[in-house]
């Protein structure tokens, strides 16, 4: 793999030139084992996390499939989120110019109109859209598929997760039998499979273990804690490490909005991610947190699932997923570009199952550490723990970081706290 590149797998000059303008130059794991396949022409079923490099490995085969000369749709790129079809119209948009192809972005909350104009006018060669938005437009009779030459499904798994089989299947079948269809999908469901049955033909199948890609650089704690706690928990860990951009993951749309306003009324820098949010609001949201004006981030798996925020250094599992795929692309969201990344994972006894389900799956024991190790010495105190772990002069020690005078002492409330930078307690 050291000397593979892109020239190797049969990437053409000019997109290898426009990668080698970003500094990519060496192709990921997932890139180095699809790209030849789909280059060849075959149908392809890939299962990879985000993180891993999987736009680009459909990305880069489906341009070169292209006929710039062809002023009509060629290739159409089906996304779960808004989010997600920003975030790959962006990578399309980098490399196309470079083989003089057109890309057009497809999701809600833009002037339907005005995309219809688009679509009917001078057209896009490439389409990356979210399954609603391509069904008003099939609707509307303002979108032709039916020269496509590449389909790609990207994130399967969620598209079904958010019920979007039907309008799935309404758009495949306004597509040519002959297209080459790429199914992308960070886990494989029996759902998944059933849908690469039944649109793709003797499909390649290419598989990379998350585990191999994403664990190595992320330090995994598991943090035994109960539900009452829970809130707490999260806190007293906020507060020790200090995340400089942390993901704080929930179960449901519901938990992510309470957790958000209890971190809020705690002084705390955050704010929410899921699909209850107008187009406008997740945008903004995203962009403060990428630029680092919001430092936390609560989400949902679906609102945040191709999420790739550069310098994300914690991620928190405030509810803890129920497999290890799931798992591994949570976590991977941290831990990339060769840097360090941290993953706690919150589990009440309750959770037992889940826990042996991730362990199992990942292949190795997370390491194991009670929610009393992450209290304050007065929050042991008041718990009935140990105040500090010494021997003679404890009671002295204890006195100073109560700092009585003109500080924190017993009878003060605790003060909120931050995260950008920590603050001189009592300056002298």
């Amino acid at each position: 793999m050291t000397d593979m590149n892109f020239a190797a797998l049969g990437v053409r000059g000019e997109l290898v030139a426009a990668l080698r303008e970003q500094g990519l130059t060496t192709p990921t794991p997932v890139q180095a084992q699809a790209i030849p396949e789909l280059l060849a022409g075959r149908d392809a079923i890939v299962q990879a996390q985000t993180g891993t490099g999987k736009t680009l490995a459909f990305v880069l085969p489906l341009l070169q499939r292209v006929d710039p000369d062809k002023p009509y749709s060629q290739a159409l790129i089906i996304t779960p989120t808004r989010e997600l079809a920003i975030q790959i119209y962006g990578e399309v948009a980098k490399l196309a110019p470079a083989l003089d192809i057109s890309s057009l972005p497809v999701y809600g909350g833009q002037d339907v109109v005005a995309q219809a104009h688009r679509l009917q006018g001078s057209g896009a060669h490439v389409i990356i859209g979210t399954p609603g938005r391509l069904g008003d437009h099939l609707r509307r009779e303002t979108i032709d598929l039916s020269r496509l030459s590449v389909l790609v499904l990207d994130e399967a798994d969620q598209m079904l997760a958010l019920g979007f089989l039907d309008e799935v299947e309404s758009i495949v079948r306004m597509t040519p039998t002959s297209r080459q269809t790429l199914l992308f999908s960070a886990t494989m469901p029996e759902p998944v499979r059933r849908m690469a049955a039944a649109y793709l033909r003797q499909p390649a199948d290419v598989r990379v273990r998350g585990r191999d890609i994403t664990l190595e650089a992320i330090r995994q704690t598991l943090v035994e804690t109960t539900d009452r706690a829970k809130q707490q928990t999260l806190l007293d860990l906020l507060k020790r490490y200090r995340p400089y951009l942390a993901v704080i993951f929930c179960r449901t749309k519901i938990r992510a909005k309470k957790l958000t306003e209890a971190l809020r009324a705690h002084g705390l820098n955050v704010d929410e991610l899921h699909g209850d949010l107008t187009q406008a609001r997740r945008e903004d949201v995203m962009r403060r947190f990428r630029s680092g004006d919001i430092r936390l981030l609560v989400a949902t798996d679906v609102a945040a699932r191709g999420l790739d925020v550069e310098g994300v250094t914690h991620v928190f599992n405030y509810d803890i997923p129920h497999d290890a795929d799931s798992y591994i692309h949570r976590i991977g969201r941290t831990g990339r570009a060769g840097q360090r990344g941290f993953a706690f994972t919150l589990a009440a006894p309750r959770d037992s199952a889940f826990v042996q389900a991730i362990e199992k799956g990942i292949g190795t024991a997370l390491e194991r550490k009670s929610a009393a190790a992450f209290r304050e010495p007065e929050q042991r105190s008041e718990r009935g723990g140990p105040e500090r772990r010494n021997g003679p002069g404890g009671q002295q020690r204890k006195q100073g970081g109560l700092r009585t005078a003109g500080g924190r002492g017993a009878a003060n409330p605790k003060p909120k706290f931050g995260i950008r930078k920590r603050k001189e307690r009592n300056p002298r």
